[in-house]
């Protein structure tokens, strides 16, 4: 039979329909892609939680509309929880949902991978 060979250890592919709406990896680099997200989960990930001024502190390049932006989004994407007191100066925290400290062993896949070949 002339044609194509047909392998039976066919890997899963990382998206069926590339880039496209059911793509589950275009899906997570919509919600983490950029510059900061990571590095913002990063700083809550080791802090646990964490309070605007403390995360621009720790960021460093990242100015005050893309942090707010950023956490914005994060929070939008259910992966940051925002809580606010009722308190004066108004304070606001920050810390990971369950779905996001599900992404962290992920993201620490990653840096292994980045450190031993990048």
């Amino acid at each position: 039979m002339a044609g194509k060979k047909i392998s039976e250890n066919k890997r899963e592919p990382l998206c069926e329909d590339i880039a496209g709406k059911g793509c589950g990896l275009k899906k997570v680099i919509d919600i983490v892609g950029g510059k900061w997200k990571i590095m913002i989960l990063c700083v809550i990930d080791k802090q646990e939680v964490v309070r605007y001024g403390e995360l621009n502190r720790a960021i460093h390049g990242i100015t005050n509309t893309m942090l707010a932006n950023s956490l914005k989004e994060l929070e939008r994407d259910g992966l940051v929880e925002r809580k606010q007191y009722d308190e004066m100066p108004v304070r606001v925290e920050y810390n990971l949902t369950k779905k996001a400290e599900s992404l962290i062993p992920i993201l620490l896949e990653l840096k292994k991978w980045g450190e031993g070949n990048l």
